[in-house]
């Protein structure tokens, strides 16, 4: 029988000729030299000596490049859209949730109420994004990589209609489940887009295509900064449509994605699928050479005959995996613990000091999403000339000598006139330095170290360890911002949130509640 699309019995001529079938119980060696003469047979077929110059070989690429845009558009790309359009309509949650709880008590919240539970909508989303990793393993072994990114978009849908209709229906509470759901969405997408295009990239850009991840999640951050602009959804009125514009991305990936393949790797070794495997690879790679690929796919195949899917707490234990996962454990730590999260806090009050008009600073912020945008691009061209490592070690050794003269020039900044413009400068030499490795880099890892039993596992530990810290910080950076304020009124502040109920106030202001939840 033929394969869909393939014009002949494709499928038949590789199970004789390299024991596709049999699982491999030749060696290594028949089984490369069979998928040479299989593919040869193909090729000598259809007419094509393997070229890869052809229009048939550029309209393969054109399928590549889609299920990258597919997969980025409904995955990273919402990771980071959500991500920052919370930070436009701030403070007019905060009204909302000061007048619901009035029109409901009687009473307004006092003010550190109201940021505790501004607080608590912030931090849902990674609190939701630490569910869906740890989610996204099992998700990804049993509907596969890509129906897993589809299913995903009901929660997209779900949080869409809740924020839609918050306001209207006066609950903040509505609010609040929304930003868990879209979190869960993004925890999800986070692991499984990664492992879906690293497993259907060829060997050579198996790398470049892995990193456009970084480049999807800079790119909701930029679209999220820009459509938060007050002249478009970021006024008092349209903010339940800017949290609801999340539906848009997830409906373009339900339009897209059905449309292009699975992952080969999990067609043949987790399914055992062999011709749903072969006709993936022929939409994704055309009529190029298929051997040497066929046959690491056997390889691989042999190596986890017979293994089940590895657990998280199975790849502590497993001695074989001591330094992959110690790799995974470091690096994952240091892209979260590195203070690109605190730059960004601190981006609007270094603007504010260098003499940036209050109301043009929303477009400098915009400048610094752009700056990360173009670096990861930059690194999706060079990762496979320059190394991995050489991106992440270049990275940090810049971000630690940019985030060292930072410090230095906001400690100076009353004592120089020209400290302002210096911090300022760093904060985008930062956020270069950032995007160029670690950014993108570290989400590449768990594809590359290891094999296909692991995977699922060892991106349930990395997203489960960012996202815990990204929770932590969401929950208590906004009580930790204390710059301009005395002794005094820090310890003033600290003793009404130990002491709630012996405080009278103070009642709701919003103006200093939004300095302090600038992340």
């Amino acid at each position: 029988m033929g394969l869909p699309g393939s014009g002949g019995e494709l499928g038949p001529q590789i199970r004789v000729n390299g024991s596709w079938a049999e699982g491999m119980e030749g060696t290594v060696a028949e089984v490369r030299e069979g998928a040479r003469q299989g593919a040869a047979e193909i090729h000598s077929r259809d007419g094509s000596g393997g070229g890869n110059e052809g229009p048939e070989f550029r309209s393969q690429g054109r399928v590549l490049l889609m299920t990258v845009c597919a997969a980025g558009i409904g995955g990273t790309f919402q990771f980071g859209y959500n991500l920052s359009i919370i930070n436009a309509p701030t403070l007019h949650i905060q009204e909302f949730t000061n007048q619901t709880w009035q029109a409901r008590s009687g009473q307004p919240l006092p003010g550190h109420l109201v940021l505790l539970v501004w607080s608590l909508i912030v931090s849902l989303y990674p609190l939701g994004g630490l569910l869906g990793a740890l989610l996204a393993g099992p998700l990804a072994v049993m509907l596969g990589r890509k129906q897993s990114l589809l299913a995903n978009n009901v929660f997209v849908v779900v949080a869409a209609i809740l924020f839609a209709f918050s306001r209207r229906a006066g609950s903040f509470e509505m609010v609040m489940l929304g930003r868990l759901l879209v979190g869960v969405n993004a925890g999800v997408s986070m692991n499984i887009q990664p492992m879906y295009l690293g497993e259907s990239a060829p060997k050579e850009l198996r790398g470049a295509v892995a990193m456009t991840s970084a480049i999807f999640t800079a790119l909701g951050i930029v679209m999220g900064q820009v459509v938060g602009l007050r002249e478009l959804l970021g006024g008092p009125q349209a903010w339940p449509l800017l949290l609801a514009s999340c539906l848009v991305p997830g409906l373009l990936q339900l339009a897209s994605l059905p449309l292009l393949p699975e992952s080969p790797r999990y067609l043949l070794i987790d399914r055992g699928d062999t011709e749903a495997c072969l006709a993936a690879l022929q939409r994704l790679r055309g009529t190029s050479d298929l051997a040497l690929e066929l046959a690491e796919l056997e390889e691989e195949r042999a190596a986890c005959q017979g293994l089940q899917p590895r657990r998280p707490w199975e790849l502590f234990r497993d001695g074989t995996l001591r330094r992959q996962v110690m790799s995974l454990v470091v690096l994952g730590s240091a892209m979260e613990l590195c203070g690109n999260d605190s730059v960004y806090a601190y981006a609007s009050s270094v603007f504010l000091e260098a003499g940036v008009p209050q109301e043009k600073i929303q477009y400098a912020i915009i400048g610094t999403g752009c700056c990360e945008l173009l670096m990861a691009s930059v690194s999706c061209v060079v990762i496979e000339r320059v190394g991995r490592r050489m991106l992440l070690m270049g990275g940090y050794c810049l971000m630690t000598f940019w985030g060292s003269i930072f410090t230095v020039a906001l400690c100076l900044q009353n004592s120089f006139p020209w400290m302002p413009y210096l911090a300022m400068s760093c904060i985008f030499a930062f956020i270069l330095s950032f995007g160029i490795g670690p950014a993108g880099v570290t989400g590449i890892l768990a594809t590359e170290l290891f094999d296909q039993t692991a995977r699922p596992a060892a991106y349930m530990v990395c997203g489960a360890l960012m996202w815990t810290m990204l929770f932590l910080v969401g929950l208590g950076f906004p009580f930790l911002m204390t710059k301009g304020k005395t002794f005094l009124e820090i310890s003033e502040e600290l003793r009404k949130l130990n002491l709630p109920r012996r405080s009278q106030g103070p009642r709701w202001r919003g103006p200093d509640v939004i300095q302090s939840t600038e992340l």
